[in-house]
Formats: structure tokens, C-alpha cells, sequence
């Protein structure tokens, strides 16, 4: 038995775990990431990044890369829609482009790419950052005390076991997560709701397609009920099949009962609304369509992301991107207690904040999968539906670490319409920094920053003195001096006038706000900055 001591272990590591591995190694914080598949991902899974996921790519410097991984795979900005066949009739458009009527929230766009593209980049940029990726390794075994965790670590094919002692533990290890049900961490929501199937196909589509550019393509056709992508060159993809009918017209659910190759082999030509075609099947895989939600996101040292914490189906396109801010949100609070920039209490907030916004998620997420593909669940409890955009990116965050106002009990927001109060992500604007075009977005990602207004001096000097009271980088910006405004709207979308200020945590979101100048600046910044840390006491420069 070989003892290692890490600041955190990640217990998988497909698109959930490299991430967050990416988002710590930003920080500075290395971290052993096990995963007991023998290499990343040989399914293309989770095609959808939305906007908020590719920001925080973006702030790690790798939004370039995503995007030429995303280009190999997929034409993009397509369609989205629905179809009795693919040959057969248009139903409805869901979405003419996958970026219709977002392009102006974010400096980024969704983009399709699978995990099969996504996380070699993210492995390379782990291993760049200081992480170690171990592969066919299992975590069998995870204890902690009040100094750490000790995790037992097996690998799969040959080599002794050992144990790995780590301060955190990270938990990304699926929907079916072994260290979530150690812990005995109940989920909430709708449990399963359809034996569903996925089958990987070879079929040259490129006439059913003709002309069309669509991204994500749902059937309702008379018999099968699920939905279909295809590879960049038409001549690959994969068909999910969540029901079907027979000719009777009784309903099924219980598709993995049969997955024999005949059985695939008509859905596939059913789908696609051609009897004959020649369809070879490469891979079937069963899986539970379910929208469940974990209670409780932490015990003591040991944190749940991704699956563990939230499952759903993949109506919206919402499931690996909200595990994806899950890491985001989570990295930069382990790094700053770490590094005792902050104090313990701030990775209470990680539940606080990331909870309710997993709950919120899966039942917009089941919702959709209700309406569009299976109203028999009933839909008389159903959470209304609330724009993409606003899932995406528009959710607040209630915690002590945001400074929001206990009368305003907004949950959400029309990220196009975007009020910059405190919980919610900082908007985007067009803007110059030393005449360089940038975003708003790229003021932030690695540490605290104030953004003033042009007559802000005095905060950006409470900026620099707050930050060297508390020991912690506080980086500002003073409209008209620091940052151009082409627009001419920054002060009112950030409410913050001339004379006032936000503080921005490094996840992007608005920790307080002040509209005006204040007697005592300083006092009243460093007295924010210490509840964003949990802190309220001077330290040495860390």
C-alpha cells in the first residue's frame, strides 16, 4: 500500500471530472483524477455545449479548441426539429439555428460536440494544469476524518492497490454514483420513466437529409417515438428510441427488453422513413430515461458533481452542461480555502447554490421530455417551461456568498434582459480593454474583480486596499478609463449608475452591488469580499 497526498481527488473522469480537473489547475490546484473506464469517451454522448459551459472553457483558455473539435464533428449552429420520419413529414421547428436569438447574451455560442471530441482536449488541458489522470482505476473505498479523505484506489488490470489521502474528494462517478449512495445521499424527482435505448449506426443519409442543417432531429412517427444525430458526413449517427407503438397502438417503454440487431435495424429504417436502406449496427446501449436529483450535494470533505448530483433525460440538452458548472462553481472555493485565501464556510455554498439550480434544471429538463415526447406522464404537476436561454444562463445563485436583497425572491432571469444584482451571472457586453475588443466575460475567471462606473474612483481604490486588507487579489475596472463602452449601456445593464460598483466572484457572478457612492468605501468593499470568502477577519498575505 502506497500513500500519495493530493489537494483533491476526482473520482471519474470523463466530460464532469476533466473538467472540473481543467478548472482546478486554473486555480493552481493539481488534483489525481481516477477513472476506471480504460480511456475517454468511444460514445458520442452529451453533444450539446450551451453558452454558460463555453464561457467557462473560455476563461481556461480553451473555447479555440472546442471549437475546432466541435467543427471535426459536426456542421454547425443547425436545427432543431421534429419529424414523423426523416424522409418523411416536418412537424415542427424547434429551433431554425441552435443560436437563434442568443447571440447577443454571451460572447460565446452552443456548439455541438460529443464527448468523444470534447474530452481529449480537456485531458491535454488537465494534464497541462498539474492534474494526474489515471485510467482503469477504480476508488473502492473512501473515509474521511476531520484532516481529510482517504480513498483506497484499485486498478483494473494489474498493479496493487493503494491508498491516496487527499484534503477533498470530488465525486463525478455517474448517475448510478457508489460514493453518493455510501454516503447515503437520497435523490428527489421522477425516477425512471422509460428503458430507453441508444443504437449506433452506419447508413449513408446524405439524400434523406438533401439540403438540411439539422443538429438534433426528434421522431414521432406512428410507431417510434426518440430522436436522431448524424456525423458530419452523413454517413454515421445514432438513434435513441424511447417508445414505441405497435400496431395496435399500445404504448411501450420497455425498449432494452429487445435489442437484437433485427429489432435495431427496423427502428433505424423506420426513423428514417426508408424500408430498404442499408443500416449496419455498430453499438447498442441501454440506459434509464429518469429526472432525478440529489438532496444534499456535500458530506464533510466529500462533494457530488454531474450525474451523481443531478440526472435527466436529455430533452434541452442541459445534463452535461449543468455538471460542467457544477466543476466551475466548485473549483475556485476549493482553491481559495486551500490556498487560505478564504475560510471554510464558503464550500457550504457549493450546495447552497448548485442544489437548487440541479433541482430547477431536471424538471425543466423533464418538462420538455414530457411535452415533446411522452405527454402520458401526465401533465398537470409539471413545472411551466422556461426559455433555454434563461436555464442556460439566466439561474441565481442564493447563498452567503452573494450579497442578494431577501425581499427580491427572483429565481431566474431573461439573460437578454440581464439586471447584473447580486447571485446572477455578470452580463455580457461588447467592450475595449487597451483597445483590444473583448467581453465583459473576459474581465473574469480566476479572481475577484470589481467593475465601477466612470465615476467610480474611489471604489477601485477600496478595490486595491480591501484586497490588501484580506490577503486576496482584487482586480478593477473603471468605465471610460479601464474599459471602453461602446455601447454606452454598461452602468444601467449592471445597475450601477457613475458612481457605483459590482463585485465579481471569479465564477462570473455578482457577489454585491453598490448604485451609488458610499461615506466608507473600503470598509463597505472589504466587508463584502469577506462575506464572498467567508471571512471577516485581516490575514497575512496568503
Amino acid at each position: 500500500m502506497e500513500n500519495h497526498d493530493v489537494p483533491v481527488l476526482i473520482v471519474g473522469g470523463s466530460l464532469v471530472g476533466l473538467s472540473t480537473a481543467v478548472f482546478l489547475g486554473n486555480h493552481g490546484v493539481p488534483s489525481l483524477v481516477v477513472e476506471r473506464h480504460r480511456g475517454t469517451a468511444i460514445h458520442p454522448r452529451a453533444a450539446l455545449v450551451n453558452q454558460r459551459a463555453m464561457e467557462a472553457y473560455r476563461a481556461v483558455g480553451l473555447e479555440d479548441e472546442v471549437e475546432e473539435a466541435a467543427a471535426r464533428e459536426f456542421v454547425q449552429n443547425g436545427a432543431i426539429v421534429s419529424v414523423e420520419s426523416l424522409g418523411g413529414k416536418e412537424l415542427d421547428w424547434y429551433f431554425r439555428t441552435i443560436n437563434e436569438g442568443v447571440e447577443d447574451i454571451s460572447p460565446s455560442a452552443r456548439l455541438f460536440v460529443t464527448q468523444i471530441g470534447l474530452e481529449p482536449v480537456l485531458l491535454r488541458a488537465a494534464k497541462r494544469l498539474g492534474a494526474r489522470v489515471e485510467h482503469a482505476s477504480e476508488a473502492v473505498s473512501v473515509e474521511q476524518d476531520a484532516e481529510g479523505v482517504t480513498v483506497v484506489v484499485r486498478p483494473r488490470d494489474e498493479g496493487a492497490e493503494r491508498t491516496v489521502r487527499a484534503r477533498y474528494v470530488i465525486a463525478a462517478d455517474g448517475a448510478r454514483s457508489p460514493i453518493r449512495e455510501r454516503l447515503g445521499i437520497p435523490v428527489l424527482g421522477h425516477g425512471s420513466f422509460s428503458d430507453s435505448i441508444t443504437i449506433y449506426f452506419k447508413a449513408d443519409v446524405r439524400r434523406l437529409m438533401g439540403d438540411r442543417n439539422l443538429s438534433v432531429i426528434y421522431v414521432f412517427g406512428p410507431r417510434l417515438q426518440g430522436f436522431f444525430r448524424f456525423s458530419i458526413d452523413l454517413q454515421a449517427g445514432f438513434l435513441v428510441v424511447n417508445s414505441t407503438s405497435d400496431e395496435a397502438g399500445t404504448r411501450s417503454v420497455r425498449i432494452g427488453e429487445d435489442m437484437s440487431p433485427e429489432t435495431c435495424i427496423g427502428y433505424v429504417r423506420e426513423a428514417l422513413g426508408d424500408p430498404e436502406i442499408p443500416v449496419e449496427i455498430e453499438d447498442v446501449q441501454r440506459w434509464s430515461a429518469s429526472a432525478e436529483y440529489a438532496e444534499r450535494l456535500r458530506d464533510g470533505r466529500v462533494f457530488i458533481a454531474g450525474d451523481a448530483a443531478h440526472v435527466m433525460p436529455p430533452t434541452g440538452g442541459f445534463g452535461g452542461n449543468s455538471g460542467i458548472e457544477d466543476g466551475y462553481n466548485l473549483a475556485w472555493k476549493l482553491a481559495y480555502v486551500l490556498n487560505g485565501r478564504a475560510g471554510e464556510e464558503l464550500l457550504e455554498t457549493y450546495e447552497a447554490e448548485r442544489q437548487p439550480v440541479g433541482a430547477f434544471t431536471t424538471e425543466q429538463a423533464y418538462s420538455r421530455y414530457v411535452l415533446r415526447l411522452d405527454p402520458t406522464l401526465g401533465t398537470d404537476d409539471l413545472m411551466p417551461l422556461v426559455d433555454e436561454a434563461a436555464v442556460e444562463i439566466g439561474y441565481r445563485y442564493r447563498s452567503p456568498a452573494v450579497g442578494a436583497a431577501a425581499e427580491d425572491d427572483a429565481t431566474w432571469e431573461d439573460p437578454r434582459a440581464p439586471s447584473g444584482r447580486p447571485g446572477f451571472r455578470a452580463p455580457h457586453l461588447p467592450i475595449a480593454v487597451g483597445g483590444v475588443e473583448r467581453s465583459t466575460v473576459d474581465l473574469f475567471g480566476r479572481q475577484f474583480v470589481v467593475v465601477a462606473g466612470s465615476g467610480g474612483e474611489s471604489w477601485c481604490a477600496a478595490a486595491r486596499a480591501a484586497g490588501s486588507t484580506l490577503g486576496v487579489p482584487v482586480e478593477s475596472h473603471r468605465v471610460g478609463n479601464d474599459v471602453t463602452d461602446p455601447s454606452g449601456t454598461l452602468e444601467v445593464v449592471y445597475g450601477i449608475g457613475p458612481d457605483g460598483a459590482v463585485l465579481v466572484r471569479p465564477d462570473g457572478f455578482v457577489a454585491w452591488r453598490a448604485s451609488a457612492t458610499h461615506p466608507d468605501p473600503e470598509t463597505e468593499l472589504a466587508s463584502a469580499l469577506g462575506a464572498a470568502l467567508a471571512r471577516h477577519a485581516p490575514i497575512a498575505a496568503a
